[in-house]
């Protein structure tokens, strides 16, 4: 019997827009979500992001909720986009047996607590709302047939880490589907602090530019419903791609900075090549962390020359598009990069001008039509916590 784990739902919301057809769309218009900030109140609003294009009060509208229940954005992104993903996963109607909820994310309530705290005494419920347990807690009240939920916080890794922690839990036993991802909205913690290791852009973001002078910060969340092929069929949902590979490493090189010869990235991506019984070679898209950092790009760039030598796939990183969501962006990513599997194109690298001399390649400018089988993200944290997950085809 097969027993792939595949992926049977899907839900995303980002900067350039509300679901799984909005982002198609973005991504084959080459419409980016960053811009001039609109929803987050800070002095450094000369800072480009990637918002979502809705207020708080707007999501709560959509989804529902009542102005009196206390709830922060990072939750209300993360309603949004698990909403989607269970539809299409047809989990309320054919409802597998045990099911868990994972969810990464870093920021958790802060954007409000960090607002209201001078005042906390008389706003102790934005404070009670502040951690990343609550904030999770909150979105899976959305859903009534969660058997267990639990965050992972490992910084830009949370949401890949989420995914693995999944796939684990459905490989031993332990549950028969798990809906895996991330959530994180904009704050001023964030903000201040890539602003204070001075990685941020004043212009739209490089990724693997020569140029390159920093990340754009964005907000967002997407899961995945996973389960076992067979459970799918039994539940008679169509698959829509394999989970067939993924590592974590971290080789601790640094607090924040990636090793300069990208050994964690080399290791997890060579590892989840190793899992998903693949070579180098098969691999037809690489779906970069490229965070248009200094440091990034050289290490992660080092790393896929470690792997791919001359044989490197093409290459892109759709944090031009979307902006860096941080604890999000291994599940937002991994939406795109089945997206891209799922309709055989690449998505373009945008804004790339000047080819890095450190390297041997250069990403993807345009939109790429290309036959897809087999699709690489790649989602690295601070303290070298990197994680790789492959997605393919159903042949």
């Amino acid at each position: 019997m097969n027993e792939h784990i595949v992926v049977t739902g899907m839900g995303i919301i980002t900067g350039v827009g509300y679901g799984k057809e909005a982002t198609l769309n973005a991504l084959r218009s080459k419409h980016s979500g960053i811009g001039k900030m609109k929803y987050l109140r800070t002095i450094h609003a000369d800072y480009p992001v990637s918002e979502v294009k809705m207020s708080d009060e707007e999501m709560r509208d959509f989804l529902g909720i009542p102005a009196g229940k206390i709830i922060t954005r990072t939750p209300l992104l993360g309603i949004m986009a698990l909403k989607e993903a269970i539809k299409e996963a047809q989990l309320e109607e054919k409802r597998p047996r045990r099911i868990v909820f994972i969810n990464g994310t870093t920021v958790g309530g802060m954007e409000k607590s960090e607002q209201y705290y001078p005042e906390f005494i008389n706003t102790e419920a934005y404070i009670a709302a502040h951690d990343c347990g609550t904030s999770c807690e909150a979105i899976a009240e959305t859903f009534d047939g969660f058997d267990m939920i639990t965050t992972i916080s490992t910084a830009c890794s949370s949401a890949a880490n989420a995914i693995i922690l999944g796939a684990n839990l459905i490989k031993t036993g332990r549950v028969d589907a798990a809906v895996v991802g991330g959530t994180e909205c904009l704050s001023k913690f964030h903000l201040n602090g890539f602003s204070t290791l001075m990685i941020l852009d004043k212009e739209p973001c490089k990724p693997f530019d020569a140029n390159r002078l920093g990340l754009n910060l964005g907000e967002g969340a997407a899961y995945l419903v996973l389960e076992k092929e067979p459970d799918a069929k039994k539940r008679g949902v169509q698959p829509i791609c394999k989970l067939s590979g993924y590592a974590n490493t971290c080789d601790a090189f640094h607090q924040t900075a990636s090793s300069p010869d990208g050994q964690g990235a080399y290791l997890a991506m060579r590892d989840a090549l190793d899992d998903a019984n693949l070579k180098p070679e098969d691999i037809d898209y690489i779906n970069a962390h490229g965070t248009g950092t200094q440091n990034n790009d050289v290490s992660e760039g080092t790393a896929i020359m470690r792997v791919f030598n001359d044989k490197i796939p093409p290459v892109s990183s759709t944090k031009s598009f979307t902006g860096h969501t941080t604890s999000a962006a291994g599940s937002v990513e991994s939406v795109i990069s089945i997206l891209a599997l799922q309709h055989d194109f690449i998505p373009a690298n945008l804004n790339f001008n000047t080819p890095m001399p450190e390297l041997s390649f250069t990403p993807v400018k345009d939109n790429v039509t290309k036959k897809l089988h087999h699709v690489l993200t790649n989602s690295f944290g601070f303290g070298g916590n990197d994680s790789a997950c492959i997605f393919s085809k159903i042949e």
